[in-house]
């Protein structure tokens, strides 16, 4: 198995553009991932200055301030409620590493992979820590396109 599955730690800094069919969002992005939880911050979103989102175990919380907070066992109907479009927020957290889910199929691409009905693409890579990691992809169906920039890496 490839050694970014078993990286217990990593964080990142970066900007992501979220396109749906009526849509599209800006947003600054910190995603801090950890054994135990996925810790995401937005900022810039629906006006505000900052939407945390924790995924731990199969409880999604988000948390828009001033005592604004909701949680989910249904992750992904969940975010499709509160963003207006479907993010497959499992996955992604091993797509934005630059790796398929490992319980899952998939098909390699000349710039990525295709697993689950999505397309993973892989824009531009930089070396973190002799490391090669994703500094711009793009994950998309025919519904939602997320762009991202990654900026600044942190590996544990």
């Amino acid at each position: 198995m490839l050694p970014l599955y078993n990286l217990k730690h990593w964080s990142f800094d970066g900007r992501m553009v979220l396109t749906g069919q009526n849509d599209s969002r800006t947003v600054n992005i910190n995603w801090e991932h950890s054994p135990d939880a996925e810790k995401i911050k937005l900022s810039g979103l629906w006006g505000q200055g900052a939407v945390f989102i924790l995924l731990a175990g199969n409880v999604i919380t988000i948390d828009r301030g001033a005592g604004d907070v909701q949680s989910s066992t249904q992750l992904e109907a969940f975010i499709n409620q509160q963003l207006g479009m479907f993010i497959p927020v499992r996955s992604l957290r091993y797509w934005v590493v630059g790796l398929p889910e490992p319980f899952g199929s998939f098909k390699d691409t000349d710039f990525g992979f295709n697993q689950a009905g999505w397309l993973s693409e892989y824009k531009q890579m930089q070396s973190i820590n002799m490391t090669i990691m994703p500094r711009k992809l793009m994950v998309m169906n025919n519904q939602v396109k997320l762009k991202l920039v990654i900026d600044h890496w942190v590996l544990q």
